[in-house]
Parts: C-alpha cells; structure tokens; sequence
C-alpha cells in the first residue's frame, strides 16, 4: 500500500480524534490509530472500547487498499515538528513495517494488521434519530457538563442527561449539590425518548463541536449513541440506568427574589472566598434592601473577607451559606448581564437563573445551601 498525504491535513485529523484513546488500554492495539485505505481517501479511527471516534483526510495519489494501524505516540510526535509538505507513506503488506518519506529525511515505524482492531457493533432497529444545529449541542453540553458527577455507586450521575421531549431538548446534569437544566425550545419530536452522554465522550465532543459549523445527527439506542458530522463520527457507549426525576427537587415557589449583576457578583465571589475555610469553601451571602453582603472567614487562620454588592431585592432579610466554588462555576456558565438568585430560606435550595435567556434557550441552575454557624 502507497500514499501521499499533505502533513498538516493529516496531523489536524490525528490530533483531533487522538483525546480518545485512554493511558492504559486492555488491548495493546487500541494505543495505536487504525487506518482504512480505499481508493483516494483516507479513513483513520480512535478507540477506547467505550468511546470510537472516526475522521476521513483526503490523499493525493494511492495504490492499494487495506486496513494497518500505527502506534498513536510514535506517529504524532515526529509529525508535530514537521512544517506543511507532502509525506509520502509506504507500508510492507507482508510485515505491515511502515516508511514514511518527507522533503528532507524518512522515518520508518513497525505497524500492524488492523484486521485485530475491534469493530463497532451496529445499532438496534429500534434506534432514534436526532437532528440538530452543532451549536445548540455544543451549548447545551457546555452549560451542563460541569455539573456531572464522579460518582461510582450512582454512575447515572456521571454524565449528561437528554431529555427528548415533544416541545423541546432538556440537557440535565447533577452531582446531588448542584443541578442544571438547559432547555432549547426550538427542537421538537413527535416521540419522548432520552440517554445519559458519558463525561469522556461529551468533552471531546465539546472541543470537536467548537471547530464545527455544521447540523449534527445523532443516532441512538438504549446501549449505544452515533454522533455524526461531515468531518468525524463518534461512537460511545451510553450510561445505562433510569436518570432521577430532576423536575421533583426544583423549588416550585422562591419568594425571595434577587436581582444582581453577574459580573460584579462573580468577582466579589472571587475574591472573599479566597478568605474562606479550605475544606468546607463556605461563603455567606446577607440579603437586605437592594443589598447582598458577601462574607467568608477561616477560624484556624484568623482571616475574614466582606464586600458589598448592590442588588434588586425588596423581600425579607435573609442570609444564607454557599459552596463558593459552586457558585463562581455557575456563574461563569451564565453568559447574560444580570442573573436572579431566587431564595425561600437558608435549608432550602437557591436557584440560579438569567435574567434575559437567549432565544429558544431556558437555563435554570439549582444549588444546595450550606449550614451556617451563627
């Protein structure tokens, strides 16, 4: 088998699926990218057995056909310092030794047959089918990923939820002390349906998304999902398990409603929680008349930190205690200019929302309070 590739268009194609091959992999094969010659394009996989990805480069001129796979590390390490030229890949079919030629120099690695690599079983007659803009999963993955759990008793938690739904795509991620729903109103399906997206497969989603302007389909079943788009495909394993009913913990009612500026708000969060105890990170927010008091102290460190931040609030005085972190990561994946803490009393949870949603798009956030000592 002989071809020529351009060096950059080959090493953007590896790199971007390359985040999915795992450190340790249970087979040998898997550290290694497979490609499929056939006729004058290029098709080359990434593997963790869980997750598959698939991207395709365009070839110059090519004899043969076939399927051989190269060590992953041994490959894109000589062609990162390679500047734009065309490489010319010969590869032995008796012992699939692989000789790369470039303007100045050649480079030889040991190949395989890639008839070892493990195939993608196909999904179920009974699979969904799911199209959508790119940017609308990107930013539904975007505004809930952060929210997912590490949690090994109760993996459901560990990835992101789609809710498929008559009047719109729910996106719900949880870690027990704080929630996200993401609603995009402008998909729609004549059928309810919904899968959990693990953590790993939705992050490289995230960044392939990021480069992509296109519709994405996606197919699923209840074990597996296709994620399909002109320039790669991704395959994963779906969570299985039943997902909580995330509506059931959401406030119906949070009279104490205050309105504060988001960016003033996230750096006084900033700020005062670099003052706060290091194991439990608590900040205590005071509601008064158009007034939130940030505080934060370390007793074993004698430290304290406060500062002042103008609101719209006219409820009752109220104080309430936070995990900081929570709560600057929250606001960081809120992108309008004012956002509404809506409170009922210290024990229950505040909920976190826009002021002004973008269109089509309802984002609510939900945090659990913290016990305060006073």
């Amino acid at each position: 088998m002989k071809f020529n590739v351009s060096s950059t268009a080959l090493l953007f194609a590896l790199q971007s699926i390359s985040k999915v091959i795992a450190s340790k992999n249970t087979l040998p094969i898997l550290d290694s990218f497979l490609f499929n010659l056939e006729g004058e394009r290029l098709t080359i996989t990434a593997s963790d057995v869980e997750t598959r990805l698939v991207t395709s480069v365009d070839i110059v001129s090519a004899e043969g056909a076939g399927l051989f796979a190269i060590d992953a590390k041994r490959l894109l390490d000589p062609l990162k310092e390679l500047p734009e030229q065309p490489l010319s890949f010969d590869i032995n079919d008796d012992n699939m030794t692989v000789n790369v030629d470039y303007e100045n120099g050649k480079f030889n690695i040991p190949g395989q047959n890639g008839d070892a690599y493990p195939q993608q079983k196909p999904l179920k007659d009974s699979a969904i089918t799911l199209e959508l803009e790119s940017q609308i999963l990107l930013n539904g993955i975007n505004r809930t990923l952060f929210a997912t759990a590490d949690d090994e008793l109760r993996p459901v938690m560990n990835g992101i939820y789609f809710d498929i739904q008559a009047e719109n795509l729910t996106f719900v991620a949880s870690d027990s002390h704080k929630l996200v729903r993401f609603r995009n109103l402008s998909i729609q399906s004549k059928e309810r349906a919904s899968f959990i997206l693990p953590k790993k497969p939705a992050n490289i989603l995230k960044n392939l998304l990021a480069k992509n302007v296109d519709k994405v389909r996606v197919v699923f079943d209840e074990n597996n999902a296709y994620v399909k788009t002109p320039t790669f495909e991704m395959v994963c394993r779906l969570i299985e398990g039943r997902y909580p009913n995330y509506d059931a913990v959401i406030p119906a009612e949070n009279p104490n409603n205050a309105i504060i500026d988001r960016i003033s708000f996230h750096a006084a969060l900033k700020r005062v929680a670099s003052f706060s105890n290091q194991a439990s990170g608590l900040v205590k927010l005071q509601l008064s008349e158009n007034e939130i008091v940030v505080f934060a102290q370390d007793i074993d460190f004698s430290t304290s930190a406060e500062e002042k931040i103008v609101c719209q609030y006219t409820a009752t005085p109220l104080s309430i205690g936070f995990k900081a972190s929570c709560l600057i990561e929250m606001l960081s994946n809120i992108s309008s200019e004012n956002v509404i803490l809506q409170l009922a009393d210290p024990s229950r949870a505040g909920v976190v929302v826009p002021a002004e949603d973008e269109e089509n798009e309802k984002l609510l956030m939900l945090l659990m309070p913290m016990m305060l000592n006073d």
